[in-house]
């Protein structure tokens, strides 16, 4: 039992949040939130979505795209979410035990049966958007699959300022902050399985990206880069916000021993003054367009995800003597 109400609000969510708050939030040893953890594959959302898994492993009938899906319901929806893609990564993000017999044939169904709309590229081989193939990385490398061609290539993409760019390929030669965190993610994500050195200095250059610019900011003039950055956002998708920034850097700091930078000050005072009165964080934005259910109450409610990574993110930073106020 809590006598936090707030953590046990998160508590009786989902077995997707309880077991990270157990681990996260009350440091409790693995014995008692691994039995939570694969719950997430039995109940509620994890059960909720492999219910519309099909039976070659995808979801929707395709990799990116739901296999009928066409150019005049992208513009009447907007991108969609359904399909093979966005499924794995909630599944990661959820926590599906990598190692159980669910997650092992998803893998290698996906892998043998999976093909990117770009070219009909097998699956774990990645295809040539930096997002895309960021986001592949650690749910490859998150569920055992070989991703190693992938994360070779990401490597080669970086950018000069040490962000990656979806636009690469079309001339750009700067990062954005889309496309730099969602191949931090994976090259973490890869790194955890691998320990190759090179991913790590790769990584580490990447996140001087984000620090050198408060988490938010143009170099050229200190503004926001995009108001959208300060907008507590769930799911990300493949889009940026500065929570999914500070947690990126907890799980990175996490994995080298590490505390929060001196420069995150100003990221983690926004951050504490987004709380609301009960110590909850409340839902700002969401993408929209096509989803098999929605994980969150609605626009100006209470967010038991926005909630769990906000107070992750600034215990890591309280309990290693982060910057902020």
């Amino acid at each position: 039992m809590t006598s936090d109400p707030v953590i046990a609000w998160l508590l009786a969510t989902d077995p997707a949040i309880a077991w990270q708050v157990q681990r996260d939030l009350l440091d409790a040893s693995e014995d008692v939130w691994r039995p939570l953890r694969s719950r997430v594959e039995h109940e509620g959302w994890g059960a909720r979505l492999l219910a519309h898994q099909d039976s070659d492993g995808q979801w929707a009938g395709g990799a990116f795209f739901p296999h009928d899906f066409s150019r005049e319901l992208w513009e009447a929806e907007g991108q969609p979410w359904t399909a093979t893609t966005y499924a794995l990564t909630d599944l990661r993000e959820w926590g599906l035990d990598p190692t159980s017999e669910t997650a092992r044939r998803t893998a290698d169904l996906v892998g043998r049966n999976s093909r990117w709309d770009h070219d009909g590229q097998s699956y774990w081989a990645g295809e040539v958007e930096e997002c895309i193939n960021g986001r592949t990385l650690a749910d490859g490398a998150y569920f055992g699959a070989d991703v190693t061609g992938i994360a070779d290539r990401l490597l080669t993409e970086q950018q000069p300022d040490g962000g990656w760019n979806c636009e690469r390929a079309e001339g750009s030669t700067r990062g954005s902050f889309h496309s730099t965190i969602n191949v931090l993610e994976g090259l973490l994500e890869f790194e955890k399985a691998t320990g190759r050195a090179d991913v790590a200095s790769a990584r580490h250059t990447g996140e001087e990206f984000l620090l050198s610019r408060s988490m938010f900011r143009r170099l050229t003039d200190g503004e926001p880069a995009d108001p959208d950055f300060l907008k507590l956002t769930h799911p990300n998708r493949w889009h940026y916000d500065v929570l999914r920034g500070l947690d990126y850097l907890r799980a990175a700091g996490s994995n080298d021993g590490a505390g929060p930078d001196p420069g995150l000050g100003e990221a983690l005072d926004w951050l504490r003054g987004k709380a609301d009165d009960d110590g909850r964080w409340s839902l700002e934005s969401r993408p929209g367009g096509r989803v098999w259910f929605d994980v969150d109450d609605g626009i100006g409610m209470p967010s038991a995800w926005l909630t769990l990574r906000a107070r992750r993110v600034l215990r890591w930073a309280d309990d290693t003597g982060g910057g902020g106020a």
